[in-house]
């Protein structure tokens, strides 16, 4: 079982999430949604147990549960500012990127240095609602198991496949050998976002917030895109740029029957 003391660091900590292969998610919606044969131990107030005790029924054999925390102790241990009086230490969920690069049609986004743990979660959050096949990141982007990112994923970090990827360009270039489109969001596009067609295999990519892609990323894609922008706008934020993107391939895959 894990101390207190274990479990801030684990929370606090990227290089233990990913030695012990595990994450913290805090919260009753990111418990519920839990895969609860990868939930490996349990903390629940003394409050929050009193008033709930269907959240620890059906959980699998061998989850360690800790029910008799009091409130005070509880809020230390929190990452958030109201606790919510539940925090589940899950095993990372694993995915196949055979599986996803196999499908028909994939639709796919890469997040080149998207740093800010809000977008990276919001995008894998809007990726599942738009029906993305997968997300990729590069090595200089968010943590996506960081608790501020698990938190904006509201439990899609379970379900969207998603791997992070050593170098943007060259990924590109494998995934153009393998018949995926890449199209990226950038200031010198020559087409709007909605003159290109995304029915076959197709990539977004998305640059950080502040710089956009490399020159060396534009390079590789197959189309720079522009989403056309009213007043004195020049650019949206990296989950909004990427919102628009994967619910216009959406439209089009839906119109196409």
């Amino acid at each position: 079982m894990l101390s207190f003391k274990d479990i801030k660091f684990l929370m606090k900590n990227k290089k233990a999430r990913d030695m012990q292969g595990l994450f913290v998610a805090e919260g009753p919606r990111l418990f519920r949604e839990a895969p609860k044969e990868d939930v490996v131990q349990v903390l629940v107030s003394k409050r929050f147990g009193a008033e709930h005790p269907e959240y620890l029924q059906g959980l699998a054999a061998g989850t360690e549960v800790v029910t008799d925390i009091d409130e005070g102790r509880f809020a230390s241990l929190s990452d958030t500012r109201t606790p919510q009086g539940i925090i589940a230490i899950v095993k990372k969920p694993v995915f196949s990127i055979d599986n996803v690069l196999g499908g028909a049609c994939p639709l796919l986004v890469l997040l080149e240095n998207v740093q800010d743990p809000g977008n990276a979660g919001t995008v894998l959050r809007t990726g599942e609602a738009a029906g993305v096949t997968a997300v990729f990141l590069t090595e200089g982007s968010a943590d996506l198991y960081s608790p501020k990112t698990v938190r904006a994923t509201m439990g899609s970090i379970y379900r969207v496949p998603h791997f992070y990827v050593p170098d943007a360009a060259a990924f590109l270039k494998e995934m153009k050998g393998r018949g995926i489109a890449s199209y990226a969001a950038h200031l010198r596009g020559t087409s709007e976002y909605t003159d290109c067609s995304y029915r076959g295999g197709s990539l977004f990519v998305i640059g950080n917030e502040g710089n956009g892609i490399t020159e060396e990323t534009a390079a590789a894609c197959s189309s720079l895109i522009r989403i056309p922008m009213m007043g004195r706008v020049e650019s949206l934020n990296a989950a909004m740029a990427a919102c628009v993107l994967m619910f216009e391939a959406q439209r089009q895959r839906r119109s196409q029957g």
